[in-house]
């Protein structure tokens, strides 16, 4: 199930479920909102956008009330998730998949907001998307991530970043199958529980924050994703952005945790810098079909529309 294009003149509804709007992120906010506006687009908060119930962050129910309303709100167009933060997966519960299902509407940000694009394209079918999030376009050097959402929502171009960017292989091969993926410590957490996700035959995409993840922490995350299986579930995986100050790159962390070369893991593993906690944020779908061919200068494409 996907979305619908954006159109200029749409409505597009801002959410925060994650960490609170509060402080300097209000000034960040409405100066997304006068550049998102000048583009010709029409910004909607949602109710609780501003609440900070906790002292941490809005309740839960207040934040998956907000979602399920812009789900059912016929003038929005589009979800765009304000900023990320620690604690999204608490709306799990109090989502309405049934409303969302009906509505089905572009939903995008990345960090956190893995939990929720993941957990809503597992429950519903609907297409969802890893990109930047609303705040964030107000506080990056480049408009290269914003740009990214305007070539994805509204041309509905299949291309990922853009012609010329660097993509290294890892382990060589092709394949191809849907994405699912984002951030890596969100991401483990799908691997067992009520919640768990469906790894089989993907090309799983992961990123992480390296100012909070150290390698160590890294290891152990994807470790717990080999000890579970999910390694020998998929069918490709793209490495995204890490940077920590020890200078251990992510891909160096998968070649020890994978025991590169293996040949129980035969899939082909690609490296780029063009999504994650990064300045060039691409807009990744999850639930649409790509291919990896390491052969190829840009060794992933998308292989199916993931707007219509």
């Amino acid at each position: 199930m996907i979305p619908n294009k954006l159109k200029i003149g749409d409505t597009i509804g801002i959410v925060a479920p994650s960490d609170p709007i509060i402080g300097e992120d209000l000034e960040e906010l409405n100066r997304a909102k006068e550049i998102v506006e000048k583009s010709g687009f029409r910004i909607k908060y949602s109710k609780n956008l501003f609440s900070n119930t906790n002292g941490y962050s809005s309740t839960a129910k207040e934040k998956a009330q907000d979602i399920n309303d812009m789900f059912q709100d016929k003038e929005v167009k589009m979800i765009w998730c304000a900023c990320g933060g620690n604690n999204s997966n608490n709306v799990f519960e109090y989502l309405d998949y049934e409303t969302i299902s009906k509505n089905p509407k572009i939903v995008c940000g990345y960090s956190d907001i893995t939990s929720i694009t993941n957990v809503i394209a597992a429950k519903t079918g609907l297409v969802t998307f890893s990109g930047t999030n609303f705040k964030t376009i107000a506080t990056d050097e480049t408009d290269y991530s914003y740009q990214e959402v305007l070539k994805r929502f509204v041309e509905g171009s299949l291309e990922l970043g853009k012609q010329g960017e660097e993509y290294r292989t890892i382990q060589e091969g092709q394949a191809q199958g849907e994405l699912i993926g984002g951030n890596l410590f969100l991401l483990h957490e799908f691997v067992a529980g009520t919640y768990k996700a469906d790894f089989k035959n993907k090309i799983l995409f992961i990123e992480e924050l390296g100012f909070e993840t150290p390698p160590a922490m890294v290891s152990n995350l994807l470790a717990y994703m080999k000890q579970n299986g999910i390694f020998n579930q998929i069918k490709g995986l793209w490495i995204g952005n890490y940077e920590h100050e020890s200078g251990v790159s992510l891909e160096t962390i998968v070649r020890d945790v994978l025991e590169l070369p293996n040949k129980k893991y035969s899939f082909p593993i690609i490296k780029s810098n063009n999504f994650g906690h990064i300045e060039t944020k691409t807009v990744v779908p999850i639930g649409t079909k790509a291919r990896i061919n390491t052969k190829q200068i840009n060794k992933i494409e998308l292989i199916e529309n993931c707007v219509k």
